[in-house]
């Protein structure tokens, strides 16, 4: 679960640290408000839930109430990334004297939380890997022993140095104090990601978050109910709404082929498999190991929603999961939802003969061989017609 920017500085004050003042808008005249309310110069930022808000010309500074109220409109008329602008962020334009980057996130290979730290603030954190990695520090941390204070210390000295103004605390204490309060957040919240970019030192001593990017784990939000509550429409797309209503493991991809699988494993391997033989997988949908016939009535409903679907693959080990309730489902389905894309099957396991008869007696045949059967769905794919009119159809 992805947070807008305001969201993301809400925690990150709730936590203790400075993010400045901030005004959220969804009309031009509260922009215009705002200026009137911070004075000078202020920045007016897109709130999506995309990368490259700027390039894309969703940030903008104003200089009066009136330059405010045109920046503010033009920024709500923008969609950015496929995603239609609908509020802004006005926040007073800050006198820097120096950005830098520091993000919290997960390092799975490793086992631990990585701090990712950069004196090369202000850019896209991706693009700085690629163009300079030397300049970003990576320092790990083991939740079970916390962070090495010591260690730390002495790499927050080279990105920050110790100079400050006279009755202000060092560069490097005030960086830690933050750093220290954004793991604070990513433990008590069970995020993914916290960063900050630019964390930026104003020419008045003071570092300050000055934009903020958070995520949290989809499967802790249950013990979490403030975050969330702060969910947003368009962090999901209307089918994967769908498949977490139903309790159905569900992510879009840009392919062709619709693939229902029971089993995570099972489900990234028929992708591969799709990609190895020439398809494009659609989605990644995981039905579990029920034997629900109804999991697989809304998993076909999901799939023939989506316009760029030439094809559905099922594919089914059963183990739990018994062929001949998904079986069942399928023509469930079938008697609700118009299939007009090829349809292949593939069905093993538990009760996969009584499950091929049923199909059989609807004129659908099953295979029980994956490689064969992913190369016939594949190749009725291609040859058919994707169309935009599938959802809500009856046979």
């Amino acid at each position: 679960m992805n947070l807008h920017e305001y969201q993301g500085k809400e925690w990150l004050k709730h936590y203790g640290i400075d993010t400045g003042p901030q005004v959220l808008c969804h009309r031009p005249e509260e922009a215009r408000r705002a200026w009137q309310q911070f004075g000078g110069r202020v920045v007016i930022k897109a709130q999506v839930l995309s990368g490259g808000r700027g390039k894309a010309g969703g940030v903008k500074v104003a200089s009066s109430a009136d330059e405010a109220f045109q920046k503010a409109q033009e920024i709500l008329a923008l969609t950015i990334k496929d995603i239609p602008v609908e509020k802004v962020l006005v926040v007073p334009a800050a006198a820097i004297a120096k950005e830098f980057y520091v993000g919290i996130t997960l390092d799975r290979f490793n086992k631990s939380i990585l701090l990712m730290m950069s004196a090369e603030g202000g850019t896209e954190i991706e693009e700085l890997a690629v163009t300079a990695p030397d300049k970003i520090v990576m320092f790990r941390i083991r939740a079970d022993k916390g962070i090495d204070h010591k260690a730390l210390d002495e790499v927050l000295l080279q990105i920050f140095g110790k100079e400050h103004p006279a009755g202000l605390p060092s560069h490097q204490q005030q960086a830690k104090n933050i750093i220290e309060r954004m793991y604070k957040l990513f433990l008590d919240k069970d995020a993914t990601l916290v960063e900050v970019n630019p964390m930026a030192l104003l020419e008045d001593g003071r570092i300050v978050a000055l934009d903020a990017k958070v995520s949290f784990d989809d499967n802790a939000l249950y013990a979490h109910k403030d975050v969330e509550a702060m969910r947003n429409p368009e962090d999901n797309s209307a089918d994967e709404i769908a498949a977490r209503e139903a309790g159905l493991s569900f992510v879009s991809m840009d392919g062709h082929i619709g693939c229902i699988v029971n089993g995570a494993g099972l489900a990234m391997a028929t992708m591969d498999i799709v990609k190895l033989f020439g398809g494009e997988p659609a989605n990644f949908l995981d039905v579990g190991g029920s034997s629900n016939p109804n999991k697989v009535v809304a998993a076909i409903k999901i799939i023939m929603g989506n316009p760029k679907v030439r094809g559905i693959f099922l594919n089914i080990f059963g183990g739990i999961t018994r062929c001949d309730d998904v079986a069942n489902g399928l023509l469930l389905a079938l008697d609700q939802v118009k299939v007009d894309v090829p349809l292949v099957v593939r069905l093993i396991g538990t009760n996969d003969q009584e499950g091929r008869d049923i199909l059989q007696k609807r004129g659908i045949s099953a295979y029980t061989d994956l490689n064969e059967a992913v190369q016939k769905i594949v190749a009725l794919a291609d040859k058919a017609p994707a169309t935009a009119s599938k959802a809500g159809g009856t046979r």
